[in-house]
């Protein structure tokens, strides 16, 4: 997927939108992330999960949160230099990830700001929405984007 192109500074307005392919997440592949990076009962079995607020296995945000990269990465958004963050003014997990959900990724821009500081590059601010396959929402985060401008003609 993907326009094939980069989109420089100048091509985002405020208001536009892109989507994404879609991922399924296997329990498998949730669990091993749990073992390595958010080792916790509830992400890492069923078991370990049924007296806890989840019940049953739930992803960790984390990996919630890396799949959402791999979305974004493949996704239309296509900045210039990259998907490079500069931080996230919100990140919120409203809801759980299960195995079996299949999950896709809506950006919105919502500013669009030169820098002044340095005139060859500026700062897109993204709410990236990240859905299940009820189009339920499992993550929202609003990232900025270090993004290049467009070379000037000589």
């Amino acid at each position: 997927m993907g326009n094939g192109h980069e989109n420089y500074l100048e091509d985002y307005k405020v208001g536009q939108t892109f989507g994404s392919g879609t991922v399924r997440v296997e329990a498998d592949r949730m669990t091993s992330f749990a073992a390595e990076f958010d080792p916790q009962p509830f992400h890492l079995s069923d078991q370990g999960a049924k007296n806890t607020i989840f019940r049953a296995l739930a992803a960790s945000g984390w990996h919630t949160a890396a799949i959402t990269m791999r979305l974004l990465v493949d996704s239309d958004l296509k900045p210039a230099g990259g998907v490079v963050g500069m931080g996230f003014d919100e990140l919120r997990w409203p809801r759980p990830v299960r195995p079996g959900d299949e999950l896709h990724v809506h950006s919105e821009i919502l500013d669009v700001k030169p820098s002044k500081s340095h005139p060859d590059q500026g700062i897109i601010k993204v709410r990236t929405t990240t859905m299940n396959q009820a189009g339920d929402a499992v993550q929202i985060a609003v990232p900025n984007l270090l993004v290049r401008r467009r070379e000037k003609p000589a």
